[in-house]
């Protein structure tokens, strides 16, 4: 077989010229007709040894028990990773990095008045599913990085604890300062939510599921359904994420042995107030003792209460203290060299430290990126060898902040600007539909998996599949996969906004459920129940995200274009000059409202209304700049769309790459973004108030957000500088063509 398989190459070989052509629709982009044959014969040898039974086997094993950041099972899990790297022959190296990492001393919550109830914080095991009883093993329910605390206060009801939650508060002339707020999961990422209650003057935080969210209102819970039961509690890190992940005693470089540490009561990404995060049956006690206004109806929740905003009578006494040990993060890194570029690095990594058992974040995702990896290794041995070198990274404690990942990229932040061409991350997957984000000027190269990959339940494409809600939903149905937009939760955060290396994100859902997240049941019990039983949407992933790998690896003209990311930052700044309008026009009405009297007399003489106060006038911004620069932008990605439908000769390839290869890098700014300069991407960020939600040309947009209006044409003149470099590199790759 593996004879017949090499003699159609070669002849393969003989039958077409050697010149990528660009944009023909029978090749692949940055492949000429001849190697693109060639790469799909590959794909499909690759498709063919993907065994799914592996997928099952190592989640059985990574996730038979507790495997959290220090623990002794996380090492038992980096051992067997990097063994079998080892033995697929990747050159496997483990690197160590010493990070911060709190646990649980001391956790108490209790109702002091008018009621006396002790929260029972455990989560108890299951019947079915013996991992669960793996109490003693596993970490408590917490939020890592919350500070210590025994703070005692009325509690307040803040919905998703959110910004314009408080803005809701503020109309009923409600003050969370000095209280102790209480918040549903959801919403947004969950360290918004103490530090904008720390903001407002809150001395305490709690979170909790609230079953609308993902228990019994969605569906059964466990163990009879996937949803969360009474007792599931969502662990997961509350650093501030949006000013910068990684570890808090060494921003912006390296935890290595030789690091300089700052003190804890040094580091700034820590919280300013306790937070703990509790189950719905702890939280019912607490929001029934609740009184003062009933919430408006989009705060209401499936509890069987009448929901109250308080403050009081509920009082509660939280007390929280926490180990603040060092704790050793293990990355491993596997590395399979290139054959014409090694110094050209095409790199997926996936996590593998969990809160608890982890099957679902990330084993899922791990399992795929391990069953990719094996799979080349299998085509290796028939002769196949990538141009670039493919690096397979397992990264350690992701779970507390992207520790593993940052450290490491910090570490070899200049090699990697040198040499990194892309970055594929995977984490927790499931069934259903793909889901992607990523760099645009790679969403055309993308595209083309997508509709080479089936759907294993529907028997179309992964794209056509997809595409099909748009239609359901009576939306428009796409032309193309449209990756989104990229923030933050994932390991791709330090290699795309700290690097500026061009990155995705991807993984499917939509068909199984979030009720197991962080919690005591995130199993192989419930994953192969409920999440994607089977491992046919992993077997899934492995096709799409190995493509994506070998692609890259092996392209020879690196598959960036322009034209998609043209229309999608023109489509960002049209969205921001009609929301600084819809905000002028906003403010205008309302002091109207104001200065008329019209809240006053709109008001329940029964409710504690609070009239707003005045809106600051939103200034005429001169967005001419950016415009201009996206103006320019047009006229190039179209000159180089006609340009790379010309024949390259092989002995451009090298120059051309050089430049492709750094455009991405070039929308960053060593002085980052304002007030968070960890962030250099000037086109994608983490929302400052949002977490993990994206924020899109956000020096600008968040400017005007927060109304800091001499900063807005501060950044909107970065923003165009940031346009005109990316401008001048298409105009160097077209200068090359040409």
């Amino acid at each position: 077989m593996k004879f017949f398989r090499a003699t159609l190459i070669i002849g393969l070989t003989l039958c077409f010229n050697s010149s990528p052509v660009l944009g023909q629709s029978q090749s692949i982009m940055g492949f000429s007709e001849k190697s693109s044959l060639v790469q799909m014969l590959n794909e499909k040898e690759f498709d063919k040894r993907i065994n799914g039974q592996n997928l099952d086997e190592w989640m059985q094993y990574m996730s038979a028990r507790p495997h959290h950041v220090g623990s002794e099972y996380d090492k038992k899990v980096v051992d067997f990773v990097a063994s079998k790297f080892e033995e697929w022959g990747f050159d496997v190296k483990v690197e160590k990095f010493d990070i911060l990492f709190p646990t649980p001393k001391i956790r108490l919550l209790e109702l002091t008045e008018p009621t006396k109830y002790k929260a029972k914080l455990t989560e108890p095991p299951v019947d079915g599913d013996q991992s669960s009883n793996q109490i003693e093993e596993a970490l408590p329910g917490f939020n890592c990085f919350s500070i210590d605390g025994d703070v005692t206060s009325e509690l307040v009801f803040v919905n998703y604890g959110i910004p314009s939650d408080y803005e809701e508060l503020d109309k009923r002339g409600i003050s969370v300062k000095g209280k102790i707020v209480i918040a549903k999961y959801a919403g947004s990422w969950r360290g918004i939510k103490p530090k904008l209650a720390a903001e407002k003057g809150a001395i305490g935080c709690i979170i909790y599921s609230d079953p609308k969210d993902d228990g019994y209102y969605r569906g059964d819970v466990y163990p009879e359904g996937a949803f969360k039961n009474e007792y599931g509690v969502q662990r997961g890190a509350v650093m501030d994420l949006p000013y910068m992940p990684g570890d808090p005693l060494t921003p912006g470089y390296g935890a290595t042995d030789d690091a300089k540490r700052l003190k804890i009561e040094e580091a700034t990404s820590l919280t300013k107030i306790p937070v703990l995060p509790i189950s719905y049956h702890d939280a019912l006690p607490l929001l029934k003792a609740l009184k003062g206004p009933v919430v408006p109806e989009r705060w209401k929740g499936a509890l069987p209460i009448t929901y109250h905003i308080g403050p009081g009578p509920a009082k509660v006494r939280l007390k929280l203290e926490f180990n603040w040990d060092m704790k050793p993060a293990y990355d491993v890194i596997a590395t399979l060299k290139g054959s014409t570029y090694p110094d050209e690095w095409v790199i997926r990594g996936n996590h593998h430290d969990a809160w608890v058992h982890g099957a679902s974040d990330p084993i899922s995702g791990l399992v795929a990126l391990m069953e990719e990896a094996r799979v080349v290794s299998e085509l290796v041995k028939t002769g196949f060898k990538p141009k670039r070198t493919l690096m397979y990274c397992a990264w350690g404690a992701e779970e507390p902040g992207l520790i593993g990942s940052t450290e490491w990229v910090e570490t070899h932040a200049d090699e990697l600007r040198r040499k990194a061409v892309a970055y594929i991350n995977t984490d927790g997957t499931g069934a259903g539909f793909l889901g992607a984000g990523g760099s645009h000027t790679l969403e055309k190269f993308f595209n083309q998996i997508t509709h080479v990959v089936d759907d294993p339940q529907k028997g179309v494409s992964v794209f056509e599949r997809r595409n099909a809600i748009e239609k359901v939903n009576q939306r428009p149905p796409w032309s193309h996969f449209k990756l989104s937009a990229l923030g933050s939760g994932s390991d791709y955060s330090p290699f795309f906004q700290h690097l500026g290396v061009a990155s995705f994100n991807m993984g499917f859902g939509g068909e199984s459920s979030g009720g197991e997240y962080h919690t005591m049941y995130d199993s192989y019990k419930h994953y192969s129940r409920f999440k994607d039983p089977g491992f046919k949407y992993g077997e899934t992933l492995v096709k799409i995200a190995g493509r994506t790998s070998l692609r890259l690896a092996n392209a020879e003209v690196l598959p960036f274009e322009f034209q998609h990311f043209t229309t999608i930052v023109t489509n960002y700044l049209e969205e921001v000059i009609k929301m600084a309008d819809k905000m002028r026009k906003n403010a205008e009405s309302k002091n109207k409202m104001i200065n008329d009297g019209i809240y006053e007399l709109a008001a329940n003489p029964k409710d504690n209304f609070k009239s707003p106060a005045p809106e600051i006038e939103i200034p005429y911004f001169n967005f001419a700049p950016v415009e201009n620069a996206i103006s320019t932008l047009k006229k190039r990605a179209k000159e180089f769309d006609k340009a790379s439908k010309k024949v390259i000769t092989p002995s451009k390839h090298k120059a051309l790459n050089a430049i492709l290869k750094d455009m991405e890098r070039s929308l960053t700014r060593d002085h980052g973004l304002p007030r968070r300069p960890w962030y250099k991407h000037h086109i994608y960020a983490p929302g400052f108030y949002t977490g993990y939600g994206v924020k899109t040309l956000p020096g600008v947009r968040e400017a005007i957000e927060q109304r800091n209006f001499t900063e807005v044409e501060e950044q909107i003149q970065i923003l165009s500088e940031v346009i005109n470099s990316f401008n001048s590199k298409i105009k160097d790759a077209i200068a090359i063509m040409k």
